[in-house]
C-alpha cells in the first residue's frame, strides 16, 4: 500500500491537469445536458407558489416534452414517431391529451377526487403522473426531466389566495406594495408547445414552449404592449449537447414576471414548494461538497430590474434546524442567488445594516460582523432578508415578502465581488453580462457552506441540502425584455 499510494497520487494529477475530476460524480441525471433523449418539463404558478386559477382551455399548467432517439424507421413505427429521415426517429413519452389534463377531467388511478375541483392539487398530481411518463431509471435513484418554472409576480391582495408565511389570512386591500391591474391579474398563461422533431437535415432537433399572459392576445401580431415568454430547446443527434435559448418579455399588466431553467429534486420537496415534485437531480447536493458546471451567453439583459441569476439555489429547514416537513407554518424556504446584471445596486451598505446579513464569514474561516465596516464586504451582498417566522433576529432586521412562497423564506441575494473569487464566482459587475459568455464552474458547495442562515440559538445546525438549482431572470416591476442561452449544464459531487 506504500508503494501504491504515490503511483494513485500521480495518477490522480494525471487526470486533473487533463480536465478530468475522479473525485466527482454528476448529481444529475443528464450530465451536462448531453443525452439525446431529453426530458423536458413545464411549470407556471402564481404569486405564492400555487395555480389558483387554470387559464382557459390550457389544462393545468404543467406540461412535458420527453422522448428517446431510436434508429428504426420502419413504416409501422411511423405514426407514432416525428419523423423518419436519416435513420433517426423520435419516440415521444407524453401525448397531447396527457398535456391538456386540467380541472374536471378524469385520469383513473392518477387524479383523485379531491384533484378534480382543486386546480393547486390538480396540478402537483399531474406532475407526478408526467414524471412517471419521463422517468428514466438510474442510480441511485430514477430521474424525470429539466424544468422549466414561469411565475407571474402580480398579486391580488383581494383574492384571499396568499398565505402569510404560512398562515392562511383572509383578503386585504391592495396597498400598492405588489402589482395587480384588477381582478384576475393571477391568472395563469397561455401555454403553446411545439413538440420536439427532428429538422429536414435529420440530425438536428428543436422544440419549444412559448405564450403570453395576455389571455387574449393573438401573438401572429407581434409583442407590442403584452408580456410573452419562450425557452427553445435545439441539439444535432450524436453530438455535442442541448442548448435551452429564452425569452422573456413583461409588459404594463405583468411587469413582473420570473423565467428559470432548474434541476429539482426528484422526490420531495424542491425549493419553494411544500408538496412532492419530480426532476433532475438523483442525488441532492448538500454543503461543502458540490459544484456547478454550466454555460450562459445572456443576449439581452431585460433592463435594470432584471434581477439575473447566474445560479440560484433553493432548500428547506425549519428554524431550529429540523428539515421541512410540510408543516408550512414552520417550514422556510432558504434562498442564496448570485446577480450578475451590472445595473444592479448594493443595497447593502453601514447606512443600512437591516439589508446585511449579520455576519460574513470569509473561506479561510475568518467572520466578521456587518458593522466591522473596515471588513465587511458590503459590496458582495444586493441584499438579505430574514424570515418572517423567526423569533430572536438581531436588530435592524428587514424580512422577506411574506406571501410569494407557501410558508416563510429567507433570502441572500449575492453580487459580484472579489470575495467571492475563490469560489469561481464573479467578482467584477459586468462579468459575464451581455457580449461577455462564459463557461463556468462553481464551488457553489463550498460557498453556500460560509453563508449566513438564521437559525434559532442554541439548535443543531441544519444540514444544507440543496433541492433545487436554477438559472434565469426575475424582472422586477419593470417593462424588459432579457435572453439568453443556457447549456452545459451539470451539478457534481465532489
Amino acid at each position: 500500500m506504500k508503494q501504491l499510494a504515490p503511483i494513485l497520487a500521480v495518477v490522480n494529477l494525471l487526470f486533473l491537469v487533463h480536465g478530468y475530476d475522479v473525485s466527482s460524480s454528476s448529481a444529475v441525471g443528464d450530465p451536462g445536458m448531453k443525452r439525446d433523449g431529453l426530458r423536458v418539463a413545464f411549470e407556471a404558478w402564481n404569486f405564492c407558489n400555487e395555480v389558483g386559477l387554470e387559464a382557459p382551455h390550457m389544462g393545468s399548467p404543467r406540461a412535458a416534452d420527453c422522448f428517446d432517439v431510436s434508429t428504426k424507421c420502419s413504416k409501422t413505427h411511423r405514426k407514432k414517431l416525428s419523423n423518419c429521415t436519416s435513420g433517426y426517429s423520435l419516440v415521444h413519452k407524453v401525448s397531447d391529451s396527457d398535456n391538456k389534463l386540467g380541472i374536471g377531467k378524469r385520469k383513473s388511478g392518477i387524479i383523485s377526487e379531491p384533484a378534480l375541483q382543486n386546480p393547486d392539487l390538480y396540478a402537483v398530481e399531474k406532475e407526478l403522473y408526467l414524471g412517471s411518463l419521463c422517468q428514466v431509471s438510474d442510480k441511485p435513484n430514477p430521474w424525470s426531466f429539466w424544468m422549466v418554472m414561469l411565475k407571474n409576480g402580480n398579486y391580488d391582495t383581494k383574492s384571499g389566495l396568499c398565505p402569510q408565511n404560512g398562515k392562511k389570512i383572509p383578503p386585504f386591500n391592495q396597498q400598492g406594495k405588489f402589482p395587480c391591474f384588477d381582478t384576475g391579474c393571477m391568472n395563469q398563461p397561455v401555454l403553446n408547445h411545439g413538440k420536439t422533431e427532428l429538422l429536414g437535415d435529420g440530425y438536428t432537433m428543436r422544440g419549444w414552449f412559448n405564450g403570453t399572459y395576455e389571455l387574449e392576445a393573438d401573438l401572429g401580431d407581434g409583442f407590442d404592449g403584452i408580456s410573452y415568454y419562450e425557452v427553445v430547446w435545439e441539439k444535432k443527434v450524436g453530438g455535442g449537447g442541448w442548448v435551452f435559448k429564452h425569452k422573456l418579455k413583461t409588459s404594463p399588466k405583468y411587469p413582473w414576471l420570473m423565467l428559470y431553467l432548474r434541476a429539482d429534486a426528484t422526490r420531495g420537496f424542491s425549493g419553494g414548494y411544500h408538496y412532492d415534485t419530480r426532476g433532475m437531480l438523483k442525488t441532492l447536493p448538500e454543503s461543502p461538497n458540490f459544484k456547478v458546471r454550466l454555460t450562459l451567453d445572456i443576449k439581452q439583459g431585460g433592463g435594470p430590474k432584471s434581477q439575473f441569476y447566474l445560479l440560484d439555489i433553493g432548500s428547506c429547514w425549519k428554524n431550529n434546524g429540523e428539515p421541512c416537513d410540510g408543516d408550512v407554518t414552520t417550514d422556510v424556504t432558504r434562498y442564496s442567488e448570485m446577480i450578475i446584471n451590472p445595473k444592479t445596486s448594493v443595497w447593502c451598505n453601514p447606512e443600512t445594516l437591516q439589508n446585511c446579513p449579520p455576519y460574513h464569514t470569509f473561506r479561510n474561516g475568518t467572520r466578521v460582523h456587518r458593522t466591522e465596516n473596515r471588513r465587511f464586504p458590503y459590496g458582495a451582498y444586493h441584499i438579505y432578508c430574514a424570515p418572517g417566522n423567526a423569533e430572536q433576529l438581531e436588530l435592524p432586521v428587514g424580512t422577506c415578502d411574506a406571501f410569494s412562497n407557501p410558508q416563510a423564506q429567507e433570502i441572500l441575494q449575492l453580487l459580484p465581488h472579489p470575495v467571492w473569487g475563490e469560489f469561481g464566482y464573479p467578482t467584477r459587475m459586468g462579468d459575464g453580462w451581455v457580449g461577455d459568455p462564459r463557461t463556468w464552474e462553481l464551488d457553489v458547495g463550498a460557498l453556500s457552506s460560509s453563508l449566513y442562515f438564521y437559525q434559532d440559538p442554541g439548535t443543531t445546525p441544519a444540514r444544507r441540502i440543496w433541492t433545487s438549482v436554477d438559472v434565469g431572470t426575475e424582472i422586477f416591476i419593470d417593462q424588459g425584455i432579457a435572453e439568453w442561452h443556457l447549456s452545459d449544464f451539470d451539478v457534481l459531487i465532489t
